[in-house]
């Protein structure tokens, strides 16, 4: 159980980093649709997705094409 226990912790923190580094930022998607990360979430079936402001649906972090700052 340790084990385990060490990875639910890890997993817990690179969640709160990327919430971190996303929340509040500009960002340009794949398809075109920009606007603000509004929310973050942990999807079994796909992993980490994100809401964009003024933006119905939710959309894998990895069709983040462009992202304030970077």
């Amino acid at each position: 159980m340790p084990n385990a226990k060490a990875r639910a912790s890890t997993i817990l923190a690179e969640f709160d980093l990327a919430q971190a580094e996303l929340l509040g930022k500009a960002v340009i998607l794949t398809d075109g649709k920009a606007g603000t990360v509004e929310s973050i979430w942990l999807d079994e079936f796909h992993g980490l997705r994100i809401s964009i402001r003024g933006h119905e649906g939710k959309w894998p972090v990895s069709t983040i094409k462009l992202a304030q700052g970077d």
